[in-house]
């Protein structure tokens, strides 16, 4: 074995230019698929952990009644603290939160916004909720920076808002406008609008209750409470999962042209070279070889293709993926109203299962197109093949 392995290693290098233009487009392919899969990796767990960080914690519960997509479900969607959560809501563990719909009149213009009334001292989201607890006489508000460039206001400014209470009243006031973020969560930004939780509940005269409640422990076994209905965080990252699947999907056409390309380079190269070699490989038979050996040489021929590519792909794709770990892929638009967790800048993550399995499936695929055209030297007469002629 050792020296079919010497052998077939000559033979590559002694080919010169052809073997090298093959292992530099295997390489190629090596590279470019660990990176496009690392960017879905790293997209999967940038987009997870900054909705954590602004939207879910470690997950929540809802009212039962409310639905996020229907505005309409909001009068409703609100009912008291439960007893039990009490004592993690003064630990800090879990902030309550109130929605309400609203609407909003920025220089005259009428814009439907939904009023969310949150702690101003929770510290399990990144929202700059500090930047509430202001003495003024308007109601202090904070806005995402999306909300804020549609309605085209800025910290400072003073907007009339208005809302309908639980008896079906409405009435208005004005907010100033203390804070302007920006994430990349775009439900957390858009059409919302941030008040002090306890403001909020005394303008629609729902004192002590609350629409949303989130945690922050995820692995806490939680209970099943009346009138709430739990959403763990795999349920509410659910959507990124579905999106994530349907990429992958779709680059794996690429991923297969990719190889059909490098594949049909080495058959091409693996017909070319028995055609070539007859008396070579008829000398092997005089000399003794069997035919499944000389077989198995012309195949591990072309699996040697993916070792040195692998090799190749090695000396300069460690150091292009590892840049791009660190410096990311920022995205050629903008991305802040596509309506999903993704950030202008994705940093590619590539673990040891996504590098073993790629260069398992590039090396297993090349010794299965390289034994192809081998199987032919098994009906090849020796005689013959020393005479050069191919049966």
């Amino acid at each position: 074995m050792k020296t079919a392995l010497k052998l077939a290693y000559r033979n590559l290098i002694g080919a010169g230019l052809r073997t090298w233009l093959n292992v530099i487009v295997l390489s190629f392919s090596f590279v470019v698929i660990i990176w496009m899969k690392g960017v879905l990796v790293g997209w999967d767990h940038q987009a997870k952990t900054d909705m954590a960080n602004w939207e879910i914690g470690g997950g929540q519960y809802w009212h039962e009644n409310y639905d996020p997509f229907d505005p309409f479900t909001f009068t409703e969607s609100h009912t008291a603290v439960p007893e039990e959560f009490k004592t993690e809501i003064a630990a800090g563990n879990m902030e309550p939160m109130l929605v309400v719909q609203g609407t909003i009149y920025p220089q005259g213009r009428m814009q439907p916004v939904i009023i969310r009334g949150i702690n101003p001292g929770q510290n399990i989201f990144k929202l700059p909720t500090q930047k509430l607890d202001t003495l003024t006489e308007a109601i202090p508000a904070i806005i995402g920076s999306v909300a804020a460039r549609n309605l085209r206001v800025q910290t400072g400014d003073y907007v009339t808002i208005r809302w309908r209470d639980t008896n079906g009243m409405f009435d208005a006031a004005e907010i100033i406008i203390t804070g302007v973020f920006s994430c990349n969560v775009p439900a957390v930004e858009a059409g919302k609008v941030y008040i002090p939780l306890e403001k909020l509940q005394s303008m629609v005269q729902l004192e002590g209750e609350a629409t949303i409640l989130t945690f922050r422990d995820s692995e806490k076994e939680r209970p099943a409470i009346e009138n709430w209905t739990l959403k763990p965080q795999s349920e509410l990252t659910k959507s990124i999962d579905e999106i994530i699947q349907t990429k992958t999907a779709g680059q794996s056409v690429f991923y297969g042209i990719l190889l059909l390309l490098a594949m049909l380079a080495i058959f091409d190269t693996q017909v070319l070279s028995i055609f070539r070699r007859q008396k070579e490989i008829g000398t092997y038979v005089a000399l003794g070889y069997t035919r499944r050996e000389v077989v198995g040489l012309f195949t591990v021929e072309g699996a040697m293709h993916s070792i040195l590519a692998a090799l190749v792909a090695a000396a300069y794709g460690i150091p292009f993926l590892a840049w791009q770990a660190k410096a990311g892929w920022t995205m050629p638009m903008d991305v802040s109203e596509y309506g999903m967790a993704v950030a202008q800048t994705l940093y590619p993550v590539y673990s040891t299962g996504l590098i073993v399995s790629t260069v398992f499936i590039v090396v297993l695929t090349t010794t299965i197109v390289s034994y192809w055209p081998s199987r032919k030297i098994a009906k090849m007469n020796p005689t013959e093949a020393l005479r050069g002629r191919l049966q």
